[in-house]
């Protein structure tokens, strides 16, 4: 058993500046400028006439969250409330990079750039969610496919559809729903 002096798990008040409660607040100084950053953009979004919930509100609500998580990381660590350094990373040190891993992901990211405007995001979606969980070694892969397909076709309704967003249809949604961009 540890004693409350040794244990470096848990957070508790420091004096001083050391480099732990200035990495803190450099850190909390990162999320609220972020948090602006997001709120200044969601202001620049132009909302539809006529549309209550418009595409300004999931951006404002993720500033909001961000400003007031970055807030309270900068007072903690202007109290002095940070973490324990971690005594140590759970890697090996000497296993090699997976190259065909990286190459695999990279791959993906590709396709979903080529493909996006062609196949849509629903299709684009399902590919990226089910590629990744297949190069990561999932067992069933196919089940991360139709996850990945109903996440995409559920944002692509919401977001597109919905709120109105710019998300790409593809030739599918336009054969489904009439003449697009592609087509008209």
């Amino acid at each position: 058993m540890t004693s409350p002096t040794t244990d470096r798990t848990a957070a508790s008040p420091r004096s001083g500046w050391g480099a732990d409660r200035i990495g803190n607040l450099v850190f909390a100084a990162f999320i609220v400028a972020l948090g602006v950053f997001a709120f200044v953009g969601a202001l620049t979004i132009r909302t539809p006439a006529g549309q209550v919930i418009g595409p300004q509100v999931f951006p404002f609500l993720v500033s909001a969250i961000l400003l007031a998580s970055g807030v309270s990381l900068v007072v903690a660590a202007l109290r002095g409330k940070v973490a324990a350094a971690d005594a140590g990373e759970d890697i090996d040190p000497n296993a090699k990079t997976d190259w065909w891993t990286i190459l695999k992901l990279i791959g993906l990211v590709v396709a979903v750039i080529v493909l996006l405007e062609i196949l849509g995001w629903w299709v684009v979606a399902a590919l990226l969610f089910g590629g990744v969980a297949w190069t990561l070694g999932a067992k069933r892969p196919w089940v991360a496919f139709l996850a990945g397909l109903a996440l995409g076709v559920a944002t692509q309704l919401l977001f597109g559809e919905g709120l109105g967003l710019s998300l790409p249809r593809g030739m599918a949604f336009d054969w489904w729903y009439g003449p697009g961009p592609l087509f008209g």
